[in-house]
C-alpha cells in the first residue's frame, strides 16, 4: 500500500492540534504517541483510513476546541470520522466538564464490545492501548509507584480499565496478534498495580 497525500495532511493536522500537549511521563511531545500508534497500525497491515484515524484518535477527546467531527469528515471521509469518534470516550466542549472517569471508561468498554470482529477501529484501539500500557509499564520499571500520580485513576482502576478493554476487544470475536501482545502487557501492568497496593501505595493522582 502506498500512502497518499491524505496521510500527509492528517500527520500535519495531528502535529498542529496536539502541539502543546505532552505525555504523562516526562516532557515527551504528545505526537510521539500518535506516531507510535499509526506505526503499529501500518506494521499490522492497516489501511490508510486506519492509519489516519490512529494519528487523530485523540483529537476529538483532547482538542475538541480546535477540531470537530464535521472537520474530520470533510477532510478524510465518514469512515475516519467514525473511527475517531469510537476512539473518544467523550467529545469535550468548552465550559462543559467531562463526565466522571469511571462513567466514561465504562461507556467506552461497552461501545467497543458491541462491535463486530471486522470493524476497522479495533486495530486502532488495540494499538492505542498497547502503546499506552507499554509506556506505563516502562515508566513503572524506571521510576516505581510514583508513576501512578500521573493518572486520573487509582492503580486498581487503571488495571480494571485495561483488562476490561482487552476483554471487550476479544469479545467482538476479533483475533489478532496485537490483542495477544496487549493481553501480556496488561498482565504486567496489573502486576505492578497489585504490588503497589500490597505495599500500601494508595495515593491518588493530582487530578
Amino acid at each position: 500500500m502506498e500512502l497518499s497525500s491524505r496521510f500527509d495532511t492528517a500527520l500535519a493536522l495531528a502535529s498542529e492540534v496536539h502541539r502543546s500537549q505532552y505525555r504523562k511521563h516526562g516532557n515527551t511531545p504528545y505526537i510521539s504517541h500518535l506516531l507510535a500508534v499509526a506505526a503499529l497500525v501500518l506494521e499490522h497491515h492497516g489501511d490508510e483510513d486506519q492509519a489516519i484515524a490512529a494519528l487523530l484518535h485523540d483529537s476529538l477527546e483532547d482538542q475538541s476546541d480546535r477540531i470537530s467531527s464535521d472537520d474530520l469528515e470533510r477532510a478524510f471521509g465518514p469512515r475516519v470520522r467514525e473511527m475517531v469518534e469510537r476512539c473518544s470516550d467523550t467529545h469535550g466542549q468548552a465550559g462543559h466538564p467531562k463526565p466522571p472517569w469511571l462513567e466514561r471508561k465504562e461507556a467506552a468498554v461497552r461501545g467497543i464490545g458491541s462491535l463486530g470482529p471486522d470493524h476497522p477501529v479495533l486495530l486502532v484501539v488495540a494499538a492505542d492501548k498497547l502503546h499506552n500500557a507499554g509506556c506505563t509499564v516502562e515508566a513503572l520499571r524506571r521510576e516505581g509507584p510514583i508513576v501512578w500520580k500521573s493518572f486520573r485513576a487509582t492503580p486498581e482502576e487503571t488495571c480494571w480499565y485495561y483488562r476490561s478493554m482487552t476483554a471487550a476487544l476479544g469479545n467482538t470475536g476479533w483475533v489478532h496478534p496485537l490483542l495477544d501482545r496487549l493481553s501480556r502487557v496488561v498482565d504486567e501492568l496489573c502486576q505492578f498495580a497489585e504490588t503497589s497496593r500490597s505495599q500500601g501505595y494508595t495515593e491518588l493522582s493530582a487530578f
